[in-house]
């Protein structure tokens, strides 16, 4: 079996897609037959909710991983996507960037609880909140990798040079063996020059061997979350489903060392 790659979805901006990207993604890496974890690392919980869980009767979160009350496996939850299990999160994971402060390794916590299940999976994805604080930090500590989606908009490279030196920064003092996954161009209108020189302008601080992928402005993507179901599952043949299945290909067949 190949080695497990753990990613991060980070951007600390909201609103670029973020949580809609880990959802498909981690749904059409299931539907191409690998095992998914998803950490939903926001307190948000839109993951958890996303993937067909009642997020607010969840006994057992990824808040009390973190405060060390549970062990990982214990919050462990099956989804309605194929393959795909999740750590979920409520609006209990807010209060855990204090709580942490004054614990010891508190950057390590993820990786620590992830070490003692990771080998059931091939892909771990996390689900981070947009904020650069403990939890955020947390996930990069553990990640190999970092996908970054990117809105389409005027103000997209705005925050992902403050992005790139954080992880910059985890990099050289907590994790020398993080890398980029690549881009997640989402939203993108092909209609409207905006979106083609927002792809232009990102690509040229990219890396040559960083991926991007282009997620279309699709209603049915935006559909979908407010049934509880990924776009594989609620609209199957819509050009959202492709576009993560795409993106799903890259993930898969990109080599890392």
């Amino acid at each position: 079996m190949s080695k497990v790659r753990v990613i991060a979805v980070v951007n600390q901006k909201g609103g670029v897609g973020k949580t809609t990207t880990v959802v498909n993604l981690s749904a059409c890496l299931g539907e191409a037959g690998k095992k998914v974890l998803v950490i939903d690392a926001d307190a948000q919980g839109n993951t958890t909710s996303g993937l067909g869980l009642e997020k607010n009767k969840l006994e057992n979160t990824l808040y009390n991983v973190l405060l060390g009350e549970i062990s990982i496996s214990d919050a462990i939850q099956q989804t309605v996507a194929e393959n795909v299990d999740i750590v979920p999160s409520n609006m209990n994971l807010s209060g855990a960037e204090i709580e942490l402060v004054s614990l010891e390794d508190r950057e390590s916590i993820v990786k620590e609880n992830l070490s003692k299940i990771k080998n059931n999976y091939d892909f771990i994805v996390i689900d981070c909140p947009p904020s650069l604080g403990i939890v955020t930090i947390n996930a990069l500590v553990a990640a190999d990798t970092v996908l970054v989606p990117v809105q389409c908009e005027y103000f997209a490279l705005e925050g992902m040079e403050q992005l790139f030196h954080t992880i910059g920064l985890v990099q050289n003092n907590l994790n020398a063996d993080l890398q980029i996954e690549g881009v997640v161009f989402t939203m993108y209108d092909s209609r409207t020059n905006l979106s083609i020189e927002v792809v232009e302008e990102v690509k040229k601080v990219l890396k040559p061997d960083m991926y991007s992928a282009i997620i279309p402005r699709n209603v049915r993507l935006g559909e979908a979350p407010s049934y509880g179901l990924p776009i594989t599952i609620y609209d199957t043949k819509s050009k959202g489903a492709e576009s993560y299945r795409l993106l799903a290909e890259m993930v898969i067949d990109k080599e890392w060392k």
